[in-house]
């Protein structure tokens, strides 16, 4: 039998360590839609989590509205429920509670964005 002393100290640890950054508000849609058992209907999502709040690109909002957004009556799997509210909600940094971005990225970087003919990424450009 092994000495497992050392190892079973390590473990006690916890493997990352929690920093002092900035609080988001709301709970991350991945989080929400683990909590759901798929295939289920819009209202019975808005029944158990409409008053939850998500994170959004543009700041904490209710599931409630947000479904009431999507035209979807019905989501028969969690990357469709997932698809809908992002479709709604947009792709993008979440603001930090103190009005920051989590990623530091320009805000209006997708207006300069222009659809790339050859792969169908896009390709920016420096002007502004």
């Amino acid at each position: 039998m092994s000495d497992n002393g050392d190892e079973e100290a390590e473990e006690a640890e916890p493997a990352v360590e929690l920093g002092e950054g900035a609080s988001v508000e709301g709970a991350p849609l991945a989080r929400v839609a683990s909590r759901l058992h798929y295939a289920i209907e819009k209202s019975e999502v808005d029944r158990r989590e409409g008053e939850t709040t998500i994170r959004t690109p543009d700041g904490p909002r209710e599931l409630g509205e947000i479904l009431e957004e999507s035209d979807e009556v019905y989501f028969d799997t969690r990357q469709s429920f997932e698809t809908a509210v992002r479709d709604v909600i947009g792709t993008g940094p979440i603001p930090t509670a103190d009005g920051g971005s989590d990623a530091g990225t320009d805000p209006d970087a997708d207006a300069n964005a222009e659809p790339d003919d050859e792969d169908g990424g896009f390709e920016f450009s420096e002007e502004e």
